[in-house]
């Protein structure tokens, strides 16, 4: 018991000379956090960021919800909002402590997955399509065909982003089912293309914008920022909007309930929601950030990439994805684990 005792006391004592020092535990998606805007909040507050990567929202639920995990930020996809919410993983955020939040751009305030923003506040928002190297392939690259049924110059050159939500909702759309669908003709012609289509493939992987870049993946799912960075980097990228259907999603920073470090986490969620600020995570991954005025601060080349800028014909196929009903998601669990032996 003594030991216990001393170690719950030095636990203690070390947590509180953590929120003395000035120190902010983010909990984000890899690759995904601009190092300028760090640096200069970290200048500004003299508060200290440490940023974990992850690499799915299933990934950064498991590890919150088993608790322990010392992180104060998380910044779950739309459809992951309500489960962490329903879960009572976020705190509810308090508005005056925030007088940024007035610039959240009007269409991101009252969204499905938050409404009235009580939990979280955006980060960014972009599409789930195709990156194609347009000096392999030269054919139609606005289709999901693009990875469930590769014309033949792709054959084993194409990657397959494993994150279940979008492969399986992009494949619901080719297919012709609608977002949460548990319709099992539609679901049983979802799994028979998605394994058809694995042999064709070379690789189920993250990291696309270097690989993409230097021409060793011809094809992959992608999203729209990701794609822009390699497209800079190597212009026989493009980006493919399947017509079938394709998802959009937003990104949003919420405040876990066991957070230690509640002030300087309010500090940051205010900061990030000035628009010279908003404006230079968007710079770093390519992507729109849903802050009203940031447009101004935003590089020359984003206000006008087809990436960014969704072709008014593909508009229509854009889908939120909502939050699916438990059996649901048994369903689409099932099919991926299958995928994925």
């Amino acid at each position: 018991m003594r030991t216990i005792l001393l170690t719950t006391a030095a636990l203690a004592a070390m947590a509180a000379a953590a929120r003395a020092e000035g120190v902010l535990n983010l909990y984000n998606w890899g690759d995904y956090t601009s190092p300028e805007m760090i640096a200069k909040f970290e200048a500004e507050t003299g508060i200290k960021v440490t940023i974990t990567d992850y690499d799915s929202n299933d990934t950064a639920l498991a590890k919150v919800e088993a608790g322990g995990h010392g992180f104060d930020l998380v910044v779950p996809s739309a459809n992951y909002v309500p489960i962490f919410v329903e879960k009572g993983l976020l705190a509810e955020l308090d508005h005056a402590r925030l007088p940024n939040i007035g610039n959240i751009a009007p269409q991101w305030v009252d969204v499905a997955w938050d409404p009235g923003r009580r939990f979280t506040v955006p980060w960014q928002w972009g599409t789930t399509g195709v990156a194609v190297n347009t000096s392999v392939y030269g054919g139609d690259i606005n289709t999901s065909g693009i990875f469930l049924d590769p014309p033949e110059e792709l054959v084993g050159k194409v990657n397959v982003v494993p994150e279940m939500n979008d492969i399986i909702s992009l494949a619901i759309f080719y297919e012709g089912g609608e977002a949460c669908t548990e319709d099992l003709t539609v679901l049983r012609r979802v799994r028979d293309t998605l394994m058809a289509a694995k042999p064709k493939w070379m690789s189920m992987d993250y990291g696309m914008v270097e690989r993409m870049s230097n021409n060793d993946v011809a094809a992959s799912v992608l999203w729209n920022g990701a794609t822009m960075r390699a497209r800079i980097n190597n212009p026989a990228v493009a980006y493919g909007y399947p017509r079938e259907g394709y998802p959009l999603w937003m990104d949003s920073v919420g405040l876990l309930a066991d957070a230690q470090n509640v002030d300087n986490a309010y500090a940051f969620l205010n900061f990030i929601m000035a628009p010279e600020n908003a404006a230079m995570i968007s710079a770093y991954s390519r992507y729109a950030n849903g802050i009203a005025g940031s447009e101004e601060f935003m590089p020359e080349d984003m206000r006008t990439a087809p990436e960014i800028v969704i072709p008014e014909e593909f508009v229509s196929a854009g889908h939120f994805l909502p939050t699916c009903p438990a059996s649901a998601t048994q369903i689409y669990t099932q099919i991926w684990t299958e995928l994925q032996k």
